[in-house]
């Protein structure tokens, strides 16, 4: 989004600047089952450390997240998402007044119960389909990410299917960031997410990461979140390896914002000025 010439992904009154990009956001999971990092940072003061060496080592961004959305997942009750989510970031907010935080949720009362804790932005794989998550954007000019997915995480890798993922990703996200201005939420709290992994084969993510910059002109900054996802095992033997390939290919292409486990020391000579 342009704003006084400079790009920004807007929250509330602040405003994460993306004209220097990547902007990497860094992945907190208080979760026993995610995927690369399950039960690691399940405590909440391991959470919290790990939040701010994220921090340290470079991160634009903090994503907090209390349920995962791997392959196969179940969902958890709102109560236990919130004892996982809230006291992390209480606890990194209390340390950096101005990160940028990120709740990764689909809930609406975690959503809401994190920007009281000092979020500023839900990171929605389900693309706010619950009025009441419209709702509370309106009412706290809060940022989203929408992202794509083909089914529900417990069953979107059984047998994901597309004519031509590519555009039917970039329509989807194009028609659902309308329907949120249409709904009243201020488009330059949109960013916009093709959901490498979710609902797509290998074949599938591949095909978005090599063709990534056609989705750079949905007048929405771009998130991307690969990092050592199943899809690199095609190519790689080692998914960090394979994570720092795509990160590599993603700046170039033009992505505004890729979400990482880990920030390594080469990614910061990526960051150019647009």
């Amino acid at each position: 989004m342009l704003v006084d010439g400079v790009k920004v992904w807007r929250f509330g009154f602040g405003a994460i600047d993306i004209s220097l990009f990547p902007v990497f956001m860094g992945i907190v999971n208080v979760t026993p089952d995610s995927f690369s990092d399950g039960g690691k940072y399940f405590a909440i003061d391991d959470a919290v450390r790990h939040g701010l060496e994220l921090i340290e080592s470079g991160a634009g961004i903090i994503d907090v997240g209390g349920e995962s959305t791997r392959p196969g997942s179940e969902a958890v009750l709102v109560e236990e998402e919130l004892r996982r989510v809230i006291g992390v970031i209480e606890g990194i907010r209390r340390v950096d007044k101005n990160i940028p935080i990120s709740v990764d949720t689909n809930k609406t009362p975690v959503a809401k119960a994190a920007l009281n804790a000092g979020a500023n932005i839900i990171n929605d794989v389900f693309s706010a389909e619950d009025n009441g998550m419209i709702k509370l954007l309106r009412e706290t000019g809060a940022a989203i990410c929408i992202m794509h997915r083909q089914g529900n995480p417990k069953t979107m890798q059984d047998n994901p299917v597309y004519k031509n993922v590519v555009s039917e990703v970039w329509d989807y996200l194009n028609r659902r960031r309308r329907e949120l201005i249409t709904a009243g939420i201020d488009g330059e709290c949109i960013a916009v997410d093709p959901g490498i992994g979710f609902g797509k084969t290998a074949e599938h993510n591949w095909r978005l990461v090599e063709n990534i910059e056609q989705f750079t002109n949905l007048n929405a900054p771009l998130l991307v979140g690969h990092s050592r996802k199943r899809f690199l095992d095609a190519k790689f033997k080692n998914r960090e390896e394979g994570t720092k390939y795509v990160t590599k290919i993603l700046t170039q292409k033009g992505v505004n914002i890729i979400r990482v486990h880990k920030i390594h020391s080469e990614y910061r000579e990526l960051q150019r000025t647009n």
